[in-house]
């Protein structure tokens, strides 16, 4: 069984308050579990309105599957125009 996690940081420069942000991160959680079958959260910078830290967490018996997969959705999420990605990592357990 392997565990995949993957860590996103973005930064939302336009933001001016965290109703804003969580507008924003509402619509990328909703529109990422309508494509692909993980499992999403903001897992730090909570209180901060421009930056964020998401996690997606996927599991799979295919090592390779699991970094093609979360390879796509990362690239899914950059797609958005709201926000820049700054950083990204990802784990296997």
């Amino acid at each position: 069984m392997i565990v995949a996690v993957l860590e996103v940081d973005i930064h939302m420069p336009f933001n001016s308050s965290l109703k804003e942000k969580r507008h924003i991160l509402r619509s990328i959680k909703d529109r990422v579990l309508s494509r692909f079958d993980v499992s999403i959260a903001e897992v730090d910078y909570q209180d901060l309105w421009q930056r964020s830290r998401l996690a997606i967490a996927l599991v799979s018996n295919n090592a390779s599957f699991a970094n093609k997969y979360m390879m796509e959705i990362l690239k899914f999420i950059e797609e958005d125009r709201r926000f820049e990605v700054v950083s990204h990592k990802l784990r296997f357990c």
